[in-house]
């Protein structure tokens, strides 16, 4: 492709390259330049980018993109913005794919994952081929591949887009993060849907965002960048964020002037399902089943619905989608026994802990029942957070491990059990270190009408011990002891 056309929508403040010089590739990676590539200096991925320009030479960059000019002989484009430029030229190397696609971006502080999941499960039931974009990863025609970010940086970002067009997406669907926003890896992206779940502090602080005013306002960008927001009313933050919008406005929420509104919410429990069921209102009227427990599914699954109406589907699609929904690790249910109810979830700090228990002690189980640990090499806090709200919350607790990593298990568990007898002295709890010891613990235990939770690691595959990743996955896991101690 010649420079020229890669060129297309980046501001050239100077350019001493051959507009008709042709480019073999383009990369911010100095150590994946090949021959005849183009090398984009981005200042502050782990470090300036300015300065691998010789290392990119080197390996055969043909010329550079940057911000400030170059210390030694090579031809260079002069821009104000590296990073909109890297997006830029990666979505005309690529041939702009998401301009053949139907692009719908989810922003919010939570339930970002399980609203693309259930978005995704609607459109699937309406026979639209997906790909998908988000913390659990890329998923796409039956196909899954890990990402590093919520929002990939912006050249892997069009290249994933490319790959769903090529395998025959008519949809993406992806989590846009503020930093996604605020760093350009979705410059050049327009979306025709974007939804907004909900916004509280997060992502504050050195190398993220200074404020929460700066972090609510990066989240707003994505409605100067869509044709329809499908927005959650009911956030106090709504009305601020939406500031300088440009889109049309969809509603959804408890408030008597959304646009698709819930009403009769009730908590449902068998053996095999822990969810709710609700009455839609407002532009259209729906009963709607989501095996997904809690108050904040409810709002997740409007989202959903409201997208699936923005886009004509038929009610039978978004009825079937989010009644067939399931996310990995995500208030995950585990049926391996009618007697109780187990299920994974991601929950890895104090506030996430709290929210899960506080939906769960809602359904009013026997006993409730945690097995979680915590994550070596990280904060303390997280530990004495987590100890105490299980010790005030739980039932019941089993302290096991959650990637140790480099520390040792029995230090962590010393650490939860600080902050557990901080939050109740007479709290009931095991210490189990091997957390497949502990999932055995809990499932040999389980009383009648027990909900169990199992807590940290969620969708992972993994368990981290002194850097060494082996594979553990907690559903498989669990349903293998079931079938060899023949549970029922």
């Amino acid at each position: 492709m010649k420079l020229q056309e890669l060129l297309k929508g980046i501001e050239v403040i100077e350019c001493t390259a051959s507009p008709e010089l042709e480019i073999s590739g383009v990369s911010a990676d100095s150590r994946q330049v090949q021959p005849g590539g183009l090398f984009v200096a981005v200042p502050g991925f782990a470090a300036d980018g300015h300065k691998f320009i010789p290392a990119a030479v080197k390996n055969g960059a043909a010329a550079v993109i940057c911000e400030k000019k170059p210390q030694i002989d090579v031809p260079y484009v002069l821009t104000g913005n590296a990073r909109r430029a890297l997006a830029m030229a990666a979505a005309n190397w690529y041939g702009h794919p998401a301009d053949s696609m139907t692009m719908i971006g989810v922003t919010g502080t939570k339930g970002k994952t399980t609203t693309t999941h259930m978005i995704k499960s609607v459109l699937e039931a309406a026979g639209k081929k997906v790909g998908m974009i988000g913390t659990n990863g890329i998923y796409f025609m039956g196909r899954h591949q890990e990402t590093a970010n919520t929002t990939p940086e912006s050249y892997e970002l069009q290249k994933t887009f490319r790959q769903f067009l090529d395998a025959g997406c008519d949809v993406a669907l992806m989590e846009v993060s503020s930093q996604g926003l605020m760093m350009d890896r979705v410059a050049g992206v327009h979306y025709d849907i974007g939804v907004f779940t909900n916004l509280s502090p997060d992502h504050i602080g050195p190398g993220e965002h200074k404020t929460f005013e700066e972090y609510r306002s990066w989240k707003g960008q994505l409605f100067k960048r869509c044709d329809v927001g499908v927005v959650n009313i009911d956030d106090e933050n709504t009305a601020a964020l939406l500031e300088g919008h440009t889109c049309k406005l969809v509603t959804y929420g408890r408030d008597e002037k959304a646009d698709y509104r819930e009403t009769g919410y009730k908590l449902l429990r068998t053996h095999d399902f822990l969810g709710v069921a609700f009455h839609v209102t407002g532009k259209d009227e729906m009963d709607v089943k989501v095996n997904m427990p809690g108050e904040f599914s409810v709002y997740n699954a409007l989202a959903a619905l409201a997208v699936g109406k923005v886009l004509g589907l038929p009610d039978a699609a978004i009825h079937d989608g989010l009644g067939k929904c399931v996310v990995k690790g995500r208030v995950e249910l585990v049926p391996i026994s009618k007697k109780f109810t187990i299920l994974l979830d991601y929950a890895h700090n104090e506030v996430s802990t709290e929210s899960l228990l506080t939906t769960l002690r809602a359904y009013k189980p026997h006993r409730l029942v945690v097995v979680f640990g915590c994550g070596g090499n990280r904060s303390k806090l997280r530990r004495y957070g987590m100890g105490e709200i299980c010790a005030k919350m739980a039932d019941f607790s089993i302290l096991t491990e959650d990637n140790n990593r480099f520390e040792k298990v029995e230090d962590i568990i010393a650490d939860i059990r600080e902050g557990m007898n901080k939050g109740n002295p007479d709290a009931k709890f095991v210490e189990i270190p091997d957390r497949l010891d502990a999932l055995h613990y809990a499932v040999d235990h389980a009383q009648e009408g027990d909900l169990i939770a199992v807590i940290g690691k969620g969708h992972e595959t993994y368990r981290d011990r002194e850097g060494v990743k082996t594979p553990f996955l907690e559903r498989e896991l669990l349903e293998e002891y079931a079938q060899q101690i023949g549970l029922e």
